[in-house]
């Protein structure tokens, strides 16, 4: 039999609200692992971009000093000179990266140099992807 005055100890219920706290910690884990992730991300991408900018401004600098020699007078090495009826073409390119030039094309008229094309080209070879069969628009038999 039970005994008299004894109070019988019965531990807390606490499973349901620990289930949830451990669920709510899992998804504050994972949120944060995300956020870490696209940090890193956005300061690779930054980073890459501040280069990529940078050569293109070095590489404009370059084509500057070029274009001022060619108004001196001079032509630089690298720069094909030709002369056409509406004046004197001269085009250049100088490299931005492994894969981008900036591509210069100027004509002199009269005393005027006018800036006909300053363009930031690809250099890549480009192979398209033709794995994909696609529509040509005709009628397809059956």
């Amino acid at each position: 039999m039970r005994e008299r005055g004894k109070v019988r100890f019965s531990p807390p219920l606490v499973g349901g609200s620990s289930l949830l706290i451990i669920f709510a910690v899992l998804c504050l884990t994972v949120l944060a692992m995300l956020s870490l992730s696209t940090a890193q991300n956005n300061d690779r991408l930054s980073r890459a971009s501040a280069e990529s900018v940078t050569a293109y401004y070095a590489a404009d600098a370059q084509a500057e000093e070029i274009l001022s020699r060619l108004r001196r007078g001079e032509t630089p090495h690298g720069v094909t000179v030709e002369k056409d009826g509406a004046g004197t073409l001269c085009e250049y390119t100088v490299p931005i990266s492994q894969t981008q030039e900036l591509s210069v094309s100027v004509r002199l008229e009269g005393a005027d140099w006018k800036v006909l094309r300053w363009k930031a080209v690809s250099t890549a070879d480009w192979t398209p992807d033709d794995s994909i069969e696609v529509w040509d628009g005709e009628a397809v038999m059956f």
